[in-house]
């Protein structure tokens, strides 16, 4: 309540009075200073629709997450008891909620009818637990979300509709959260009010550049992209460009020993993102630790596909990809022998490729390390919400004109997955509180997304995603039918525990299709950081087992946890197959024309 002291003055409550309009001229200027910032968004929008940007390069995602939702609806209101039953069970968790918040006004040491997940960061601001207006927005929002997913635990739906309405309807409870709406999230409201909406006309000028980066489509920022060059600050273990056709460079690396193993390593990297991830900076870069390790490493970096990639499938990957590097590397070294490594799609692509040259006779390949890549795509996890055939469709029309899908929608699709981490946290810190991400050349890579080839794409998420074609032994490349219990080569198949992309139960599976000797590795966090995790960092851990690979709960109970990194644990295994070395190869000795330093032409190319 106001009160006015003996000169006329309006004073309120302390905790009021940071919620209230200091400058109200400052405040109006800034808001139309705002607005008018939006309005640069908006125009952004409808220049790219109007240009036919848009329509031409993205399929639309709001149809598919209608006709899910319609069907969650339909199960609940076909029976008008159920419907009802539904309705009190929320009414009565509002009521509840009410009367709790009403009680704590006078008894603050009641606890709460609904409190946030253990560690749920939306809420940590005291006035989310101490003012009564912004507890109970808090408690009827989380009520109402886990209303919500009841209604999808409960329903009746086939299994792929229901993993479908879980993950729409956790994309709506993280976009509704009263956390990322400046009049209910005290925190935003106090900033805005202290300085008095500057805060809302950073945050919407750099909407409006995020709108512009990403063509008419949000790119939303995580860092500030002027912190990072690529071969300056990131990408910088020495090397050479030793070869390059239209779709891959092939990279080779200076030596740092004197000797090194005989097998030369060849990495295949997956072409959504860039291969630089396994380069990002002298401490945590793998290539680096691998050629310090005396292995000659070979890597490919994939062209950015445009226009004239479109028809490239995956045969044209396997054949001016993989086959290409191998054909350099004999060249370069001699060697017929060769370790290889895949990465995630990467990994897919040569477990494909594997097979296939086990048709074709072609054996220079002779072990093979996969990190977090599925070949088994029963357990694919979220990513299997995109994939059907009405979506695929959609997709291969909209690819269609251009011949590729924009880096843009695939980098949205891969942020949905953690909307949570990837998306809420940074339009609630950039555009409402206006301020720039921090630096962090992880999610400077992360947001270097790549286009995808028509043809590629298509086929990966057909035979792969749709079919799972790979593992049931029906994935055609070459005119031959492909079985991965063909490839008999030593494995090593690292899963990490919290991987959200390739999961660690799907890489588990996909362990049984292969014919040859497998050692299935277990690394400590997710898709990035439990497989870029040097041993120097004394981070995570890892864990192994001599139990078969018949059940993967039963595997995990048995697993030995290791602290640390993995690395050493490979390093072990790959040298333990052939420990053989040789003199120290350098880059295009053999007097070929150097086409330019690592890290390359292709990976300068941005989406």
């Amino acid at each position: 309540m106001s009160t006015r002291d003996d000169r006329g003055t309006t004073s309120f409550p302390p905790n009021l009075e940071q919620y209230l309009v200091k400058e109200p001229e400052s405040f109006a200027v800034n808001l139309a200073r705002a607005v008018e910032e939006a309005g640069k968004v908006a125009s952004s929008w409808l220049a790219a629709h109007e240009r036919g940007e848009l329509h031409s390069s993205t399929a639309n995602p709001f149809a598919d997450i209608v006709k899910t939702l319609s069907n969650l609806t339909e199960y609940w209101m076909k029976d008008p008891s159920r419907a009802l039953e539904a309705q009190t069970r929320l009414f009565s968790a509002y009521l509840e909620v009410w009367s709790n918040s009403i009680q704590r006004l006078s008894q603050p040491e009641i606890g709460e009818v609904a409190k946030p997940e253990k560690g749920d960061k939306r809420f940590q601001d005291p006035e989310w637990a101490n003012n009564a207006f912004f507890d109970f927005l808090k408690q009827a929002y989380l009520v109402t979300s886990r209303w919500a997913n009841e209604l999808v635990e409960h329903a009746d739906l086939d299994d792929h509709t229901r993993h479908k309405a879980q993950f729409y309807v956790g994309q709506i409870s993280h976009a509704i959260s009263p956390s990322n709406f400046l009049l209910t999230n005290p925190e935003l409201l106090r900033e805005t009010m202290a300085s008095n909406g500057e805060n809302l006309v950073r945050g919407m000028r750099m909407l409006a550049e995020d709108f512009q980066a990403g063509g008419g489509d949000l790119k939303i920022r995580h860092t500030e992209p002027t912190h990072f060059e690529i071969g300056k600050h990131l990408a910088l273990t020495p090397g050479k460009v030793v070869a390059r056709n239209e779709l891959a460079e092939i990279l080779q690396y200076e030596p740092a020993t004197d000797t090194v193993l005989k097998r030369p390593l060849l990495i295949c990297p997956p072409w959504i993102n860039k291969f630089y991830i396994l380069d990002l900076n002298p401490q945590k870069s793998f290539i680096r630790w691998a050629v310090e390790q005396g292995h000659t490493v070979f890597v490919i970096s994939w062209v950015n596909p445009d226009e004239r990639h479109g028809t490239k499938c995956w045969e044209a990957y396997i054949r001016e990809g993989l086959q290409f590097a191998l054909d350099t590397i004999e060249e370069e070294t001699d060697e017929t022998e060769v370790n290889a490594i895949g990465y995630c799609v990467g990994g897919t692509l040569l477990a494909a490729a594997l097979a296939l040259f086990a048709k074709e006779g072609e054996e220079r390949i002779k072990s093979v390390t996969f990190f977090t890549t599925q070949v088994d795509f029963t357990h694919a996890g979220d990513l299997k919400v995109f994939v059907d055939e009405d979506q695929i469709e959609a997709l291969e029309r909209a690819m269609s004109g251009k011949g590729y899908l924009d880096g843009t929608r695939m980098a949205m699709a891969f942020n949905m997955l953690r909307a949570g981490d990837l998306i809420w946290p940074y339009v609630v810190n950039n555009y409402l509180r206006g301020k720039a991400p921090l630096p962090f050349d992880l999610l400077f890579w992360n947001s270097d997304a790549t286009r995808m080839g028509a043809a590629n794409h298509s086929y990966y998420l057909r035979n792969c995603y749709l079919n799972n074609n790979l593992s049931a032994g029906r994935m055609e490349l070459a005119g031959k039918k492909l079985s991965l219990s063909d490839v008999t080569i030593p494995i090593y198949n690292l899963a990490a525990r919290d991987d959200h992309i390739a999961p660690a139960r799907s890489v588990f599976e996909g362990s049984k299709c292969f014919g040859g000797q497998m050692t299935y590795v277990l690394a400590g966090s997710g898709h990035i950081a439990g497989v870029i995790n040097p041993p120097s960092a004394l981070k995570y851990q890892f864990w192994t087992s001599s139990a078969s690979l018949a059940d993967f709960d039963e595997w995990v109970a048995n697993a030995h946890e290791t602290a640390g990194s993995w690395w050493p644990h490979w390093q072990n295994w790959i040298s333990g197959l052939d420990e053989r070395h040789v003199p120290a190869r350098t880059p295009l000795a053999n007097g070929k024309a150097s086409l330019g330093d690592a890290p390359g032409e292709y990976v300068m190319v941005r989406a």
